[in-house]
């Protein structure tokens, strides 16, 4: 497709990266440890840097996908279906299969923030030589007009989408007929989208009488977050993106701790552990829009339940970098998507 930036050969991504990724991954993984985290009082200079990373990523103009699907009957319910560059030229003829990266956007489960905004991250990752399905999903609404920030997510419709997209779009990438290997699904989110992909992939944890329990674990072979609100716990006490967390449980509103307090264990992926669903964690070492204590807490309580999750931090890179094409820093995450898709299949589907 004409306009897509970053495209690279189209030889099968997980051999690509193995290429090209294996000495990078093992220089940044680590334990993610608390040390120079930044912190919600970031300094001055981090935060020109995290304004100029911001106004990079935003600067872009969105992609369009190759296809488009609807999962749902509500507006919000669709899917954007990006291709690598031989399939959309082949106009949707059979193909080697590729890994099917369904993909969940940030922006704090606020309405104003869109896929649209993770279109050329999800072309970029086309490129790579991945089947890419960019998710939307419902979110909270518009600001009451008194300059506070929209609220963060809807209960239940924000869960209940998320679910949904899980349980659907594979199979409507098999009716399109595109060119996906179902034993090689990853979940990828980035910031909200991140708690997403994490959620999705622990809803056999959830009680047995939850809407969104599954009897086993979801047919993935892995979950690649992007500095993830990941622990909700941590991620209120910080105060990450506005009190997002505490809107989307509707825990902000006075006189709703006691009736909403029991919304937390289910929509905390740090509450979900262990998963046996194998995860990564990509994490901006500079990052003071979900800042590194978050995954870091994760990472711990994960470490503690008996699951390892591979963890990935990447010296002075912020919260966005992540997601641009632009920057060094996709690289290393598309090598980490590969690696997941490379060394876990899933026949369960």
């Amino acid at each position: 497709m004409a306009g897509r930036a970053g495209r690279a050969d189209q030889a099968d991504p997980v051999d690509q990266a193995d290429r090209v990724g294996q000495a990078d991954r093992a220089a940044q993984a680590s334990s993610a440890a608390p040390a120079d985290q930044a912190g919600p009082a970031a300094s001055a200079e981090t935060e020109t840097e995290t304004e100029a990373e911001e106004a990079s990523l935003f600067g872009l103009a969105p992609v369009s996908p190759d296809r488009v699907a609807a999962y749902g009957d509500h507006r919000d319910q669709v899917v954007d279906f990006y291709l690598p560059e031989a399939e959309t030229a082949a106009a949707g003829a059979a193909g080697a299969p590729a890994p099917l990266v369904l993909l969940f956007h940030g922006g704090a489960w606020r309405a104003p923030y869109d896929r649209r905004h993770l279109s050329p991250f999800a072309a970029y990752l086309a490129g790579r030589g991945f089947v890419v399905a960019s998710v939307e999903y419902r979110r909270g609404g518009p600001d009451g007009g008194d300059g506070s920030p929209p609220r963060a997510g809807r209960w239940p419709e924000t869960l209940d989408d998320i679910a949904a997209a899980v349980d659907t779009v594979p199979g409507l990438a098999r009716g399109l007929a595109l060119p996906v290997d179902l034993a090689r699904v990853v979940l990828v989110g980035h910031s909200a989208g991140g708690h997403a992909a994490l959620w999705a992939a622990a809803r056999h944890v959830l009680p047995p009488d939850c809407p969104w329990h599954l009897p086993s674990p979801p047919p993935v072979c892995g979950v690649v977050a992007l500095a993830p609100i990941a622990d909700f716990t941590t991620a209120r006490e910080l105060r990450v993106c506005s009190d997002a967390v505490s809107q989307f449980l509707d825990l902000d509103i006075p006189g709703n701790q006691a009736h909403h307090q029991d919304r937390l264990p289910l929509a905390d992926p740090a509450a979900l552990l262990p998963t046996a669903v194998p995860t990564a964690i990509v994490q901006g070492a500079t990052d003071i829009d979900v800042p590194p204590q978050v995954a870091y807490a994760f990472t711990e309580t994960a470490r503690r339940a008996g699951q390892p999750v591979r963890a990935v931090r990447l010296a002075s890179t912020g919260h966005f970098p992540l997601i641009d094409p632009t920057a060094a820093a996709v690289r290393t995450v598309a090598d980490e998507i590969a690696h997941v898709a490379r060394n876990t299949r899933n026949t369960r589907r």
